[in-house]
């Protein structure tokens, strides 16, 4: 039997990002780290042999001193993918102007810094909506990859408050952040939107843990190394296991976080993990891509996509046929 496909993504979070939601002041100056991480982990990724998606914010390809880096990028043959402009965990709260204006200006900022189109989009902290879909599919994306199916969000939200500078206001507007309860019982495998007039655009879950819900995302994973290596990796293989025997398609999310640690950026000592020296996550990282490689087929998003759209418009034609 063929082997599955499993995506590996990395969300492109900049200094100032991570700054903004967690409340510290000096973010809107936007400092960066891109000039550090991008080239680092583009030698960790031909090490490996491997293609994955970057998921871009937009407010970084606008500034021109970014632009070599994100070509980097896709001149290493990564696909580039539209993680919003503002970096906004609320974009459930926008109008359909408002997400109109924010995927237009960050789909074209991205394009012109890296020479190409995005196909994909993922709402950071995982926000969606179904006016947010209705855009996507305006814009010509293929895919959307917002929702995480797991019932641990509110905990993950409260603690983050906990840890956080924010006041009560951006508290309230980020009261969704990492999700709902509920999302624990929507899908795991890709399915389509169904949309006004009978639109349909492909939804990619970020994967966690067949039947229990639980993520097993990179920054998880590393938490879980704190504990015990060991532990760590068996956790990982038997989330592989219960995803070969439900013919779950892996997509596993990684952040700039996960490989760096203190050692090579500052600023960042509010963040979880920083202690860790980058050396070290870099090695967690490789060693969980083999234990992937071993068991998948790994692709990008945006191929993953097309081969799922592909296969639905030839099915739909077949019963389209078999019923004339």
């Amino acid at each position: 039997m063929a082997k599955l496909a499993a995506c590996i993504s990395l969300d492109l979070d900049n200094k100032w990002s991570y700054m903004k939601n967690n409340g510290a002041e000096g973010w809107d100056k936007y400092p960066s780290y891109l000039d550090t991480f991008v080239p680092y982990v583009l030698n960790i990724l031909k090490e490996l042999d491997l293609k994955i998606t970057f998921f871009i914010v937009g407010q970084d390809a606008a500034f021109e001193k970014n632009h070599s880096y994100l070509q980097m990028i896709a001149d290493e043959g990564h696909e580039v993918a539209n993680h919003s402009f503002k970096h906004e965990t609320f974009l459930h709260l926008y109008t359909k102007e408002e997400l109109e204006d924010e995927i237009e200006k960050s789909h074209n900022v991205i394009n012109t810094a890296t020479g190409k189109e995005p196909m994909g989009f993922r709402g950071p902290g995982f926000t969606y909506s179904e006016t947010l879909m209705e855009v996507l599919l305006e814009k010509g994306y293929v895919y959307d990859t917002s929702t995480f199916p797991t019932f641990i969000g509110p905990l993950a939200r409260m603690y983050y408050f906990k840890t956080s500078s924010l006041t009560k206001e951006q508290k309230e507007d980020r009261k969704e952040l990492f999700g709902k309860f509920s999302d624990g019982f929507m899908k795991l495998k890709p399915y389509f939107w169904k949309l006004k007039k009978g639109a349909r655009l492909l939804e990619i879950p970020v994967t966690t843990m067949p039947l229990f819900r639980i993520p097993i995302h990179l920054t998880y994973l590393m938490y879980l190394s704190g504990l015990s290596k060991p532990l760590m990796f068996l956790y990982l293989k038997g989330a592989l296991l219960l995803c070969k025997l439900t013919r779950t398609s892996p997509n596993f999310l990684i952040h700039p976080t996960d490989l760096l640690g203190n050692d090579m950026i500052s600023g960042m000592e509010f963040f979880p993990g920083m202690h860790i020296p980058s050396a070290s996550k870099s090695e967690i990282f490789k060693k969980v891509i083999h234990i992937f490689d071993k068991r998948f087929n790994l692709v990008t998003l945006e191929k993953y996509a097309s081969t799922i759209v592909k296969q639905h418009v030839e099915s739909n034609y077949t019963n389209t046929k078999k019923t004339a």
